[in-house]
């Protein structure tokens, strides 16, 4: 009966993450061969040509202010789609020993109360796992059908030309036409850019969700180790063994929060870089298009800048929380009752102490602490950008 609770929460927790990761060959847990090998090179193969076909779009000048912009993002997209998948097969070892180790904790974890807490924040990460690749696979079918949709009167008008202009769910007409693919393969190609899209989704929220998912249950067994530390029971045998296997356990716990952190560094500098210059150049596109009452203009806009704002959100607010729980270690130990303990676990309290006083923190680059700070620093100035815009506009 144990043994099937255990696959239940290990389930539970995983199978939503690995359904995402597992096509794509980052998975964990997945045995590290060559068809996993096979299945990311498709993938990133895949992405890359979410950055080379509207890349050639801009370089022969086929595309007029708006559709520029739409390749600048789906560029955007897809090199940061490239980074996550790239460098989380790189630092696959960090990503399968917080896996691993979670799995282990699932298997032997037997206080119910804190299995509780786990299951708890397994159910925040499918949440945001399922809110966020959700909200972008819907982002991508509007995004995809407005092209195809189009409008009537250029449609009408298109009939009576020798010249049918095509358009695509990404910009890609002409060098679809430097590539010699003939127009009778429209629906065909309509039908792969999707797919290319969709795959580009995944690659970047599902590696997202890969991510954060881990993180939030490192923060659960931060929770534990916090409740272990009020609940020390000073009065039954082995306290040694006991207080020392907790301090071991807080080591472990900093150990692999850095690794997290390690494996996502570089990814977090891209997606702050990026994400912070498409808000302003898609919050541009957005007051434009208000002030032309472009209704299709400001969907895609919209659509756009809530995907990577959420993106900011959700790390900002994990790599916060994170810190947050590192550092009420110290506290916890304060509040227990560390005056009953022997003379020389004492001594270790003072250093777990001042350790918690320099927690792990997610660092974009290992120079910017991502946090809610620096979310709300980024929001105030693309705000302060854009105001300047819209006063340019309107004059």
């Amino acid at each position: 009966m144990a043994n099937e609770q255990w696959k239940n929460d290990i389930a539970y927790a995983m199978t939503p993450f690995k359904l995402l990761t597992w096509p794509i060959g980052v998975w964990p847990l997945q045995v590290y061969n060559i068809y996993s090998l096979i299945r990311c090179i498709l993938a990133t193969c895949c992405m890359s040509i979410i950055v080379i076909l509207p890349t050639m779009e801009i370089h022969m000048g086929c595309t007029d202010a708006e559709q520029n912009i739409d390749s600048i993002m789906l560029i955007f997209c897809g090199v940061l789609g490239v980074l996550k998948t790239i460098c989380f097969r790189i630092y696959a070892k960090n990503l399968t020993s917080n896996y691993g180790s979670a799995r282990n904790d699932y298997l032997t974890i037997e206080n119910a109360d804190y299995r509780a807490i786990m299951r708890r924040y397994a159910f925040v990460g499918r949440i945001l796992s399922c809110f966020m690749v959700c909200f972008s696979y819907f982002s991508v079918m509007i995004y995809s059908l407005i092209p195809l949709l189009g409008d009537d009167k250029d449609n009408q008008m298109n009939i009576t030309d020798e010249d049918v202009v095509l358009e695509y769910p990404m910009p890609s007409r002409c060098a679809l036409e430097y590539f010699g693919i003939p127009e009778s393969m429209y629906q065909i190609i309509c039908l792969f850019e999707f797919i290319v899209l969709i795959l580009t989704c995944t690659c970047n929220h599902g590696n997202d969700s890969l991510f954060l998912n881990i993180t939030l249950h490192v923060c659960g067994q931060v929770k534990i180790l916090k409740a272990s530390f009020i609940d020390f029971d000073v009065s039954s045998s082995q306290v040694n063994d006991r207080f020392n296997a907790l301090i071991q356990r807080n080591s472990y716990l900093i150990k692999m929060a850095k690794e997290l952190a390690n494996a996502i560094s570089f990814v977090l500098l891209m997606q702050l870089f990026l994400s912070s210059i498409l808000l302003c150049i898609m919050g541009f596109q957005f007051i434009l298009a208000l002030k032309m009452n472009d209704a299709v203009m400001m969907g895609k806009s919209f659509m756009v800048l809530c995907t990577f704002l959420t993106q900011l959100s959700v790390y900002s607010f994990v790599g916060d929380y994170l810190k947050s729980q590192m550092e009420e270690i110290g506290l916890f130990i304060y509040q227990s009752i560390w005056y009953d303990l022997p003379v020389n676990l004492t001594k270790n309290i003072i250093f777990i102490i001042m350790r918690s006083q320099s927690p792990v923190k997610l660092q974009a680059g290992n120079f910017i602490v991502v946090n809610l700070a620096t979310y709300m620093s980024i929001l105030k100035t693309s705000i302060s950008y854009l105001s300047v815009l819209r006063v340019m506009v309107e004059t």
